[in-house]
């Protein structure tokens, strides 16, 4: 059984979710997203290390309303980056040395099988780079800044990402090693991930590092909290699959724990 360590990025700002605090705190079912997500992994046999990482300005409050629950947990706390690229490669700077593999997955997608974990693993562990994704279905259109239709988008080959993607450990971190090289050599800064934009996932990354990335097929379920609107959505998903068993007995730390 490989060693994966999880990590769960929650840096986002999060500007198209409604309210005065980020999206990782919205709850569904009681509970916010990121714990939710966290629950995920922190009770698989194969996963050494889960870490969370939150943005500087939610830190405070991380610690203060949920640091000892997370601790009990075993969850390392790191601050992320400006951009979702920088959040990972801050968090990969703490993976123990014993993690084979790296799980990375967004704080907001709390709706997950545990046998889709363990299809994406056993992917990865064959080709070193795997993700789980979706084919697009409807008629897909580009629009200009003024929502007029500037062209209809073939939707042929064309797969939404999903999350937990999960890489050889060696495989990301040198992807991300190349990145930086990239930014150094072009006078710093954020540099992108292939296509002449910012990274959004890390699959990205290691595209453009050269490294082969293999698609499985994902679940329309496996939905990325957006709006308000999507925790009813969130919700009655989660009434569809089987919940992760609790660490430690009947009820973890999270579960008891009143937010």
């Amino acid at each position: 059984m490989p060693k994966i360590a999880a990590i769960v990025v929650g840096a986002g700002s999060g500007k198209r979710f409604a309210g005065n605090e980020n999206k990782i705190f919205a709850k569904v079912e009681g509970q916010p997203l990121f714990l939710k997500a966290l629950q995920l992994f922190i009770n698989r046999e194969d996963v050494c290390q889960t870490i969370l990482a939150v943005s500087s300005q939610d830190m405070e409050q991380v610690k203060s309303k949920f640091g000892a629950n997370l601790g009990f947990m075993g969850v390392r706390v790191v601050e992320g980056g400006a951009e979702r690229a920088d959040t990972v490669a801050m968090a990969l700077a703490v993976v123990d040395e014993e993690a084979e593999f790296i799980a990375v997955h967004d704080a907001v997608r709390p709706c997950v099988a545990a046998d889709w974990i363990d299809a994406v693993i056993a992917e990865a562990t064959k080709s070193g780079a795997a993700i789980p994704a979706v084919a697009l279905t409807g008629t897909i259109k580009r629009i200009s800044s003024d929502h007029v239709i500037e062209e209809t988008v073939p939707r042929e080959g064309l797969w939404q990402a999903q999350t937990p993607q999960v890489f050889r450990k060696a495989v990301l971190t040198a992807a991300y090693a190349a990145r930086g090289t990239a930014a150094s050599a072009d006078g710093g800064g954020n540099v992108d991930g292939g296509g002449g934009h910012l990274p959004t996932d890390d699959a990205q990354v290691v595209e453009a590092s050269g490294h082969a990335v293999t698609v499985i097929q994902g679940d329309p379920r496996n939905i990325k909290i957006t709006t308000p609107g999507d925790l009813t959505l969130a919700s009655a998903i989660l009434k569809t699959l089987p919940q992760p068993k609790p660490k430690g007995g009947p009820m973890g730390a999270f579960d008891e724990a009143k937010w």
